[in-house]
C-alpha cells in the first residue's frame, strides 16, 4: 500500500449507473481507493440532472459527451485537454488513470504528458474486436492501431489475465502489468437462490435451469447460446433457457423465440438472485479481456460453460469447477454444454466448486494490487511533488 495520501485522477467514460463490466470494475477501485486517498473521478455528463459528487475523499469533474453509435446508454467524452490543463495546473494529482481511451482519455493523456503528470491505463475492451460486429469491421486494424499507439505512450499498461498480457505483448504493446479483477462473493452467492423465481421460470427443483447474463448483443454470439440450448433440450426436454440483460437484438430475438424467458435488465439482489437460481451458466462471446459475467456466475454457484480464454481460462478447471471449449470452437462449445444437460449430480458438484474456486477473489486483495501499481508511479523521482490532498476540486463541471 502507499504509505501516503495520494491524489489520484480517474478518467473514464462509464460509470454506475451505467450498466457494463468496466463500470462495475471501476466503481469498485473507485470506491476502495477512496478509502486512503482522495480521487478525481472525470466522466461525461449522463444526463441533464446528472451532478458532480464534491466530497472529502471523491471529487468528480463532469465532462460533456456523447452517445456510442448502436450502444444507447453509453458515451464518449468529448476532448477536454485545455480545461484538464488548467484544472492539474492548479492542483496536481499524483498520477492520472485513464481507464477508458475514447476521446476524453485520449486528451487526458496529452494534458498529463505536457504536464509531467505519470499515466497509467486500463485495457477493459477489445473495441476493434467490437468494430467488425457493429458496421465499421474495415476500421479494425486502425482501430487497433490507436489503441497500441494511446496505451504505449502511457506509463503503464494494466491488464486482468497473463493470457491477455501475452497477447498484446506479441501485439506491440508495452509496460504491461497484470492487476486481476474481483468478484463480490457476498453479493454474488448460491444462498440468493429464489425457489419462486424458479417456479415462475417453470423449474422444478430436481429441473434444471439453463442462464444467460450479459448484453444481448451482436458481440456476445447469441446464436450460439440459442444453437446451444436447442441442442441441449433436446436431449432433456424439461430444461428451461432464461436470458437476463438488454440490447439491440433483444426484440427480435424475443420475438422469434417466445418460449424462452427473457428477464429484462437487473441489478443488484435481483440480478444476484437471477444468478443463483440457475444451475447452467452458457458464455459463448468472443469479445472479451476480462467477462465479469464469469466469476459472478461462478460466485452465484453456476456450472459455467465457456470458450478457454479470459477469466474463463483463468479461473475454470475443465471438469471440476465448469467446462471449457476451446476459444472458437462452436461444436465443442455444444458438446460440452450437453455434457450437462441431463446429469443434475455432475452440475451440482459443478456448482459448489465454482464458488469455493471464487473465494480467493476478493475485492480488497485486488485494490491493494491496483493501489500499489498507483503509488510506484507517483514515487517515480523524476515526477514526485507535493499535493494538498484535502482540498475540494476547484471546478467540478466543466461541460
Amino acid at each position: 500500500m502507499a504509505n501516503r495520501m495520494l491524489r489520484i485522477a480517474v478518467v473514464t467514460e462509464t460509470y454506475p449507473p451505467e450498466i457494463n463490466g468496466v463500470a462495475v470494475t471501476i466503481s469498485r477501485m473507485v470506491e476502495g481507493l477512496r478509502r486512503r486517498h482522495v480521487v478525481e473521478l472525470i466522466r461525461p455528463r449522463q444526463n441533464q440532472q446528472d451532478s458532480a459528487k464534491n466530497e472529502l475523499t471523491l471529487q468528480e469533474v463532469l465532462v460533456r459527451g456523447f452517445p456510442i453509435p448502436r450502444y444507447p446508454g453509453l458515451k464518449l467524452g468529448l476532448p477536454a485537454k485545455q480545461k484538464l490543463l488548467q484544472l492539474w495546473t492548479q492542483q496536481r494529482p499524483d498520477v492520472v488513470h485513464l481507464v477508458t481511451e475514447g476521446p476524453l482519455g485520449s486528451s487526458a493523456l496529452a494534458a498529463a504528458r505536457k504536464l509531467g503528470i505519470p499515466v497509467s491505463s486500463d485495457f477493459h475492451t477489445n473495441f476493434h474486436s467490437y468494430s467488425r460486429h457493429y458496421g465499421f469491421g474495415w476500421l479494425q486494424k486502425t482501430v487497433a492501431s490507436y489503441l497500441r499507439n494511446l496505451h504505449n505512450r502511457t506509463d503503464t499498461t494494466l491488464v486482468p489475465t497473463q493470457e491477455l498480457r501475452n497477447t498484446l505483448a506479441q501485439e506491440g504493446y508495452q509496460n504491461l502489468q497484470i492487476v486481476a479483477r474481483g468478484v463480490d462473493t457476498t453479493l454474488f452467492h448460491p444462498n440468493k437462490r429464489n425457489a419462486e423465481l424458479r417456479q415462475q421460470w417453470g423449474v422444478a427443483d430436481d429441473e434444471l435451469a439453463v442462464i444467460y447474463v450479459g448484453r444481448i448483443s451482436a458481440e456476445k454470439n447469441m446464436p450460439l447460446v440459442l444453437r446451444t440450448f436447442k441442442a441441449m433440450q433436446a436431449i432433456n426436454p424439461k430444461l428451461k433457457l432464461v436470458l437476463v440483460g438488454d440490447g439491440p437484438v433483444r426484440a427480435e430475438m424475443q420475438r422469434q423465440n417466445p418460449e424462452y424467458i427473457f428477464a429484462g435488465m437487473r441489478t443488484g439482489e435481483d440480478l444476484a438472485a437471477h444468478y443463483a437460481s440457475g444451475d447452467i451458466f452458457l458464455f459463448p462471446s468472443m469479445t472479451e479481456t476480462y467477462g465479469n459475467v464469469t466469476v459472478e456466475a461462478m460466485a452465484s454457484g453456476l456450472a459455467v460453460v465457456a470458450y478457454r480464454y479470459a477469466a474463463a481460462a483463468e479461473h475454470i478447471e475443465h471438469e471440476r469447477n465448469g467446462l471449457h471449449a476451446e476459444f472458437g470452437n462452436e461444436e465443442q462449445f455444444v458438446v460440452q454444454a450437453c455434457k450437462l444437460a441431463i446429469d443434475v449430480s455432475r452440475v451440482h458438484k459443478m456448482r459448489i466448486q465454482a464458488h469455493q474456486t471464487m473465494l480467493k477473489l476478493d475485492w480488497q486483495n485486488i485494490v491493494d494490487e491496483f493501489e500499489q501499481a498507483l503509488a510506484q508511479l507517483a514515487v517515480k523521482p523524476e515526477v514526485r511533488h507535493v499535493t494538498s490532498n484535502l482540498q475540494p476540486a476547484t471546478d467540478p463541471n466543466l461541460g
